[in-house]
């Protein structure tokens, strides 16, 4: 068990909820300073983008964010840097795909997560069916290989995330990619009922909280939530300080749940 998974099981073990916000690194204003700004928030952990060409999983906000991040020259390692710098006290997950490992090489790649303090990763576009290698690898770094469960996830499949996760299981909220939604969607529900007899990992839902009040309904029946869109939103829209400002409304809601 690594430091994200002992972390998040200790905030479900107060009776509390988990607060992961999303960051994509690289972006101007998403510095150490932003960084620990979350931390100040409230959030329990932080997950930090690595701006890639490609981002199947994201939607329009979190494709811009990597765009500029990306126009801006932002390398891994740049991503990497920053949350060394930042020095946080709460565990950082890192959020990939499986192009830029295979470029870096699964143990580089790793060796330099693990030198900046990273304690998750989050990789989309690996199946659970192909995770194994990368999994092993990984938590000899000592870092946790988050895996995700979907909407219309058959049961065998669901059985296989359970059994094989580390750090949380990443419940996708809603079909389609990240974004902002007007409504919790009751795919959230089901996702996190059908893990529930399969895993003791936290479950945290994320892709469609739009609003504290989304977050607040989430964790009535989830272990905690990730909110990526609606704060790269606010940091693209208006800046690090009201980004700031919404991070910390989100966590109000969350100990309101």
């Amino acid at each position: 068990m690594g430091a994200l998974e002992t972390a998040l099981r200790g905030v479900r073990d107060a009776g509390r909820k988990s607060f992961v916000p999303y960051v994509t690194g690289g972006l101007p204003g998403v510095d150490p300073a932003l960084l620990r700004g979350l931390q100040e928030a409230g959030a329990d952990a932080i997950e930090v983008g690595v701006p890639h060409s490609d981002p199947i999983m994201d939607g329009g906000v979190i494709q811009e964010a990597s765009r500029l991040s990306l126009e801006h020259g932002t390398h891994p390692r740049d991503v990497l840097d920053t949350v060394a710098e930042a020095a946080l006290t709460i565990p950082v997950a890192v959020m990939t795909y499986v192009n830029p490992l295979v470029r870096r090489g699964f143990e580089g790649a790793l060796e330099d997560m693990a030198a900046a303090g990273v304690s998750g990763v989050i990789v989309p576009d690996l199946p659970v069916d192909e995770a194994q290698v990368f999994e092993d690898l990984a938590g000899g770094h000592g870092i946790d290989t988050v895996l995700l469960a979907a909407p219309g996830t058959a049961p065998s499949r669901i059985e296989a995330i359970a059994a094989a996760a580390h750090g949380f299981v990443y419940c996708v909220a809603t079909y389609g990619v990240t974004g902002a939604r007007d409504e919790l969607a009751s795919t959230a529900r089901e996702v996190v009922a059908s893990l529930r007899p399969h895993t003791d990992l936290p479950l945290l839902v994320g892709v469609g909280i739009a609003t504290p009040a989304h977050a607040e309904q989430a964790c009535g029946f989830a272990d905690g939530v990730i909110v990526g869109s609606a704060l790269v939103s606010r940091l693209l829209d208006d800046g690090p300080v009201a980004a700031l400002a919404l991070a910390s409304a989100f966590r109000e809601a969350i100990v309101a749940a």
